[in-house]
């Protein structure tokens, strides 16, 4: 069963910025586009690199291993050695709160 769960505050995560969290069994980010929230699987798909603690440019994240680039709006990959698109989450703000469907 998916639910909306409170992730943080929109005040966390600044524009361009993003941040990974744990919860539920999944690992995911969460990252601020122009003032939109997005939410993805932060384990890369190439060599399960930790993405939440690769860089953010525009809508584009790279993974701190390999170099691997996913939009993060869509899950899909960008740049390779990844070949298989991330697991995306639907996102819902509710005043200050970020709550996202795991």
């Amino acid at each position: 069963m998916t639910e909306f769960v409170k992730v943080a505050s929109t005040d966390d995560i600044p524009k361009g910025g993003m941040k990974g969290f744990g919860m539920n069994g999944k690992k995911f980010l969460v990252a601020n586009v122009g003032g939109k929230f997005y939410a993805m699987e932060s384990t890369c798909t190439h060599a399960k690199g930790p993405l939440a603690n690769g860089t953010l440019s525009g809508k584009e994240v790279t993974c701190p291993w390999h170099g691997s680039k996913f939009d993060v709006t869509t899950g899909k990959v960008t740049g390779a050695p990844a070949r298989k698109d991330e697991l995306t989450y639907e996102v819902k703000v509710q005043g200050k709160d970020l709550l996202v469907k795991l």
